[in-house]
């Protein structure tokens, strides 16, 4: 977009309303998306956070320092365009979702698997009515498809800033169970990691951590949080 240029440009960063949310200006000029529209959200608090970020901005500009400005503009140049592919896609993640696939030794982390994921996969059955088959191995379990059908119900009634971070969070941590939970505050977002990376981090404890692969995670973990934060903004 034409805001985006190389060094920041303007001396005064505010919030404004409009009949349908709250956008942001530079200098009293509107911010628009890369597609040229209109940057305009749903809550008070998620422009406020768009404009803090804008208004961080010193010298150059570094757009990966602004994660609430680019999901508005996935929401509104992207999802709002294609909800249905986009809900899709993300629902995908329930039929081989983290949660079902188990190990199947040693003990110590079959246990510890059923210890930690059997109570999220229990909260998904009865918050939604989906009850999720656990397999082990890799060998693709077929989930009921009524069930996948109601947490895709709950996915595609959700506005596009919603979805988008929700996209995110289920992106992330390749499970649409953990994405849900963490939007419907039943874990946070650093519970939801945790989670996640429970099958690496016992290898880590048995082996050691790979430095590479060590900065690799914390990138993630970092935009699951923000993505986490996104989503209690984009709240109504």
């Amino acid at each position: 977009m034409s805001e985006w240029a190389a060094k920041r440009f303007w001396k005064e960063t505010t919030v404004t309303e409009r009949p349908e949310g709250f956008g942001v200006a530079l200098d009293g000029r509107a911010v628009k998306t890369p597609a040229k529209a209109a940057l305009t959200v749903p809550t008070r608090a998620y422009a406020e956070a768009i404009a803090a970020e804008w208004d961080a901005q010193d010298g150059a500009i570094q757009p990966h320092k602004m994660p609430v400005t680019r999901s508005a503009n996935a929401a509104i140049d992207k999802v709002a365009r294609q909800h249905s592919e986009v809900v899709a896609h993300v629902c995908e993640f329930g039929g081989t979702d983290l949660l079902c696939y188990r190990a199947e030794a040693p003990a110590e982390l079959v246990d510890l698997q059923a210890e930690k994921w059997d109570p999220l996969l229990e909260w998904a059955a009865q918050t939604y009515g989906a009850a999720l088959k656990v397999t082990t191995g890799i060998l693709p379990v077929d989930q009921p498809a009524d069930h996948l059908a109601r947490l895709e119900a709950e996915v595609a009634a959700l506005d596009p800033f919603a979805l988008a971070a929700l996209h995110d969070l289920v992106g992330i941590t390749g499970s649409l169970v953990l994405g849900l939970a963490v939007a419907r505050g039943r874990l946070s977002a650093e519970e939801a990691w945790a989670l996640s990376r429970l099958d690496e981090d016992w290898q880590i404890a048995q082996w050691g951590e790979d430095e590479e692969a060590a900065e690799i995670a914390a990138h993630k973990r970092e935009a699951l949080c923000d993505a986490a934060r996104i989503w209690s903004l984009a709240e109504r």
